[in-house]
């Protein structure tokens, strides 16, 4: 896997000197199991606790009715994390996965099961990635109202990598089973 890297942002090691490019991430949550809240709060926690990446906002909670996913799934809290790191694309999924994999997320054969927690890499900066354990930008993001309206929300002037601006994106899909919590928060601490 190669990086690419943002030439005019780096970060320099002040030890050894090396530059690292410092890449804008947006990271979707999600969670429709348990302690939904809890374990999207956690799930700020983990990433704000990972050396060399730096939360710079998180959006409000939505609660969304599930998509694609069996007829018993109830609804989602969702909410999108920004961060800028230099950690690389793969580090980070790796990351995602432990955090949860600590949230005791089940994985299955059916398609959106429902789940204790979802951590989506959406975007790492203008990585592309086309493999199995790692697609970016995120495949299905664009379409999915529960990522692209917390992210709006944080970054109206955003672009898709490739598709576009995202208010245009929102634009586009079905965001009538998307609701704003406005009792609900995440702190990142």
């Amino acid at each position: 896997m190669t990086e690419t890297p943002n030439p005019h942002i780096v970060d320099a090691d002040s030890l050894t000197g090396e530059m690292h490019p410092i890449r804008r991430v947006v990271v979707a949550l999600g969670s429709n199991l348990g302690e939904r809240l809890s374990s999207l709060q956690g799930a700020v926690d983990a990433l704000a606790d990972t050396p060399d990446f730096f939360v710079t906002s998180v959006s409000g909670i939505y609660e969304t009715d599930p998509v694609d996913a069996p007829e018993d799934s109830g609804p989602y809290l969702n909410a999108v994390v920004l961060a800028d790191t230099t950690l690389p694309a793969a580090r980070l999924m790796e990351r995602a996965l432990a955090i949860e994999d600590a949230y005791d997320r089940e994985r299955s054969d059916v398609r959106n099961a429902p789940r204790t927690l979802d951590v989506d890499l959406i975007v790492v900066g203008d990585r592309r990635s086309n493999e199995d354990f790692l697609r970016l930008p995120h495949p299905r993001a664009h379409e999915r109202a529960f990522v692209l309206q917390p992210w709006y929300d944080l970054e109206p002037d955003a672009v898709f990598p490739d598709l576009g601006p995202i208010a245009d994106l929102l634009a586009a899909v079905d965001s009538s089973g998307v609701r704003k919590r406005e009792d609900l928060s995440l702190e990142v601490e």
